[in-house]
């Protein structure tokens, strides 16, 4: 499992911003979790893998329970596998699978291809990046560098404010795929990105209450009332990894 840590510069949080931050909570207590984000964009939908990839992406950095069709390439791929897999695997079982960590002779056509440079394409017809031939030493290097940083900014406030000024104590209360969102990123080890132009007490803030939502038990909040189990499934096969 991946772990939350601290900046080096970091200290604890003072009683006082805690405080500050925290009487803020009363007054957001009452919004729905399934509320839109008033400041999600119109014109531009995302996917959670390319969420995810973009937040791990540089501005200035180069780098590369239905099964009907989503119309999303690798979501639909990833359904066919799933669906004609007797017998069924686990959610673990299938997180190893489709992102290569394990390696089975017998199970090798449902190890997605590409996926990294799939989803970067994918922005690019967003006009989220760009595609750049760059020369390393003896070699070309496809890469994709950031253009629109609107879309990124934005999708970076999205999750501040769900740890902060939004945030609500209770992960069944909150949008859903807003918590998805924090599991993966979480997972893929990209919050530093969210959190690192925060002020140092909301900062501080924003990743112990991260930390404090991925450690908890997945077992036990996939049964709650309105629990989404996938999440809290993929949760625990991240742990377990």
């Amino acid at each position: 499992m991946t772990t939350l840590t601290h900046r080096t510069r970091r200290t604890e949080v003072s009683k006082s911003s805690e405080k500050k931050i925290e009487s803020e909570e009363d007054t957001n207590q009452e919004r729905s979790p399934d509320n839109e984000d008033p400041g999600d964009s119109k014109d531009i939908r995302l996917t959670l893998m390319e969420e995810v990839l973009l937040l791990g992406l540089k501005d200035k950095e180069v780098l590369l329970k239905s099964d009907s069709p989503t119309g999303d390439v690798l979501l639909d791929e990833t359904l066919k596998h799933i669906k004609a897999t007797e017998p069924t695997e686990t959610v673990q079982t299938w997180i190893e699978l489709l992102t290569g960590e394990t390696w089975n002779p017998f199970k090798l056509q449902y190890q997605l291809r590409n996926v990294r440079e799939r989803i970067a394409k994918n922005l690019v017809e967003k006009g989220i990046l760009t595609t750049e031939k760059q020369n390393f030493l003896l070699f070309d290097m496809t890469t994709h560098p950031v253009t629109n940083t609107t879309e990124k900014q934005r999708l970076m406030k999205k999750l501040q404010d769900s740890v902060l000024e939004r945030w609500v104590n209770d992960p069944q209360r909150m949008d859903r795929r807003t918590l998805a969102l924090l599991v993966l990123a979480h997972s893929s080890d990209v919050l530093e990105n969210v959190f690192s132009c925060l002020t140092d007490d909301k900062y501080d803030v924003a990743m112990n209450r991260t930390k404090d939502l991925v450690e908890l038990d997945p077992e036990v909040e996939g049964t709650k009332h309105n629990a989404t189990e996938m999440i809290w499934a993929v949760l625990a096969a991240f742990n377990k990894s």
